[in-house]
């Protein structure tokens, strides 16, 4: 149990995400089993989630070559590709749009922002200050269940605060 993890309150105001963005974290969580997934969600000021964008889960690589600096791999963590966040960034200013979301996925645990999710989103280095964060769950059992929440800081450098996510057409 992760005592400094942040649940998800569903009785704070749903954050509204298009169906289709939501389905395809899903299935990159789905195919990327048994490790995390991670990738990145870009918009505008008319829709701040317009586009996902995929990155590679370096963390079992990390782990591997320095067990001690990154004592996680990527069933329990995740560690973006620099060069796949830095590329779409560049993409994303070119046509008008900025980083908005960061997603990634739990492996065989509920969708909550823990203290590692914690750690990396208020790190002084972070490129992402400003961005909201997306936890899918996948479980794998008789069926593939599938929990989400949206992690939104509460104000400029605020605590975090967990959003049920609310599904609507693209």
């Amino acid at each position: 149990m992760d005592p400094d993890r942040v649940e998800v309150d569903p009785g704070l105001e749903p954050v509204e995400i298009p169906s289709v963005l939501l389905d395809e974290i899903s299935r990159h969580a789905r195919e990327s089993h048994p490790e995390e997934c991670c990738g990145l969600l870009s918009g505008d000021d008319r829709a701040r989630f317009r586009r996902l964008h995929r990155c590679r889960n370096d963390m079992t690589l990390l782990h591997e070559a320095a067990p001690s600096t990154y004592p996680f791999d990527g069933r329990a963590a995740f560690h973006m590709n620099p060069l796949d966040y830095e590329r779409i960034e560049r993409d994303a200013e070119a046509v008008g749009e900025r980083i908005t979301g960061v997603y990634h996925s739990h492996v065989g645990a509920r969708a909550y922002f823990s203290s590692v999710d914690l750690a990396f989103a208020s790190h002084p280095d972070f490129p992402f200050p400003d961005a909201d964060h997306i936890v899918v769950a996948v479980v794998e059992g008789e069926l593939l269940r599938a929990e989400r929440g949206l992690f939104r800081r509460s104000g400029h450098g605020g605590e975090f605060r967990g959003h049920p996510l609310r599904e609507v057409p693209a």
